[in-house]
């Protein structure tokens, strides 16, 4: 007996390595053995039995198609935080997408807030997750902090280099950046950073597992993001022992919780620098963040999400 075809849809390939390639890849394993997995970005009437489409927005087309042809139950989209936070809002696709897809999946606790509440009841929460790493230990010399994300708007890298400028001053404070200048303004950007505060350096792209190995060695990882979906980055600093300074907006508390004592207003850089400072000269502070960090952990197994993911298949496939 065949095993049920899962067709995962995603508008970023290996090449653009970024969240939604990693979340495609992640499922199409943790969904093996039980099924057959394809990623693709685009649908062109294939075989197959379910579809989950990655993006609202960009992976419109094919989801639409599909919802048409082979029913809304079979259809699962999977809603970024552009999609969460501004294309439901705003884009005629995405909203027409959200309304036809049989199953909604949200990936951190208050995605279905933001969701129309006649479309809440389709949502459900699948938080991401990553093996656990070894906690390494860290310098004592210095508190060094990490970026990780391609320079664009929506990761606001521009409140973390204001924040490096305000502890120019502190060699002890240190700010490492990794991700892709996508435009020539944002490389311009860092690069005057770099100039003008010693202590940041801009690392590029890099791959995955050297990516993961920064997070492991770092004092504390910065999230300034102005959306998020459930930023893969924040479970795995938490799965590595590595606290997270965030922005306090949904996307980030619905990963951290309400109470987490780690968040700055979004945009003030001001008191990203204060927290920065905290983390360096407070000796209780990285402690009660790694404390509060180590509660959600739970949430970032991968047995919790394959076991979720394998119970949503079953109920598109029964359906």
């Amino acid at each position: 007996m065949s095993k049920p075809h899962v067709l995962i849809i995603t508008p970023a390939l290996a090449k653009a390595n970024n969240g939604n390639w990693q979340t495609a890849l992640r499922w199409s394993r943790l969904l093996q053995p039980a099924f057959r997995t394809t990623i693709g970005n685009r649908w062109q009437g294939e075989g197959a039995d379910v579809m989950l489409a990655l993006h609202a927005r960009k992976s419109a087309p094919a989801a639409l198609a599909w919802a048409q042809a082979m029913g809304p139950q079979k259809l699962a989209v999977v809603l970024t935080g552009t999609d969460l936070y501004r294309d439901i809002q705003t884009d005629t696709d995405a909203q027409h997408v959200v309304q036809v897809a049989g199953h909604l999946v949200v990936l951190q606790e208050r995605g279905p807030d933001a969701l129309p509440p006649g479309l809440r009841p389709k949502a459900q929460v699948i938080f991401q997750s990553t093996p656990r790493r070894v906690t390494l230990s860290k310098p004592k010399g210095h508190l060094r902090a990490l970026m990780v994300g391609h320079l664009r708007d929506e990761k606001d890298p521009l409140t973390c280099l204001r924040a490096a400028s305000r502890l120019a001053e502190r060699s002890d404070v240190l700010l490492d950046h990794i991700g892709e200048a996508l435009e020539p303004h944002w490389l311009q950007a860092v690069q005057h950073a770099a100039r003008c505060c010693p202590a940041y350096r801009w690392l590029g792209g890099l791959p995955h597992a050297d990516t993961r190995r920064h997070i492991q060695r770092a004092h504390v990882l910065v999230h300034p993001s102005k959306m998020e979906g459930g930023a893969h980055v924040i479970l795995e600093a938490v799965q590595s022992g590595t606290p997270v300074l965030a922005s306090r907006i949904d996307g980030n508390v619905g990963m951290l919780g309400a109470d987490y004592a780690g968040y700055f207003d979004l945009g003030d850089d001001a008191a990203l620098a204060e927290l920065l400072l905290r983390c360096r000269d407070d000796a209780a502070f990285l402690p009660l963040l790694r404390e509060q960090c180590e509660a959600r952990a739970t949430l970032f197994e991968p047995a919790r999400e394959q076991a979720l993911l394998h119970q949503l298949v079953k109920t598109m496939l029964a359906a």
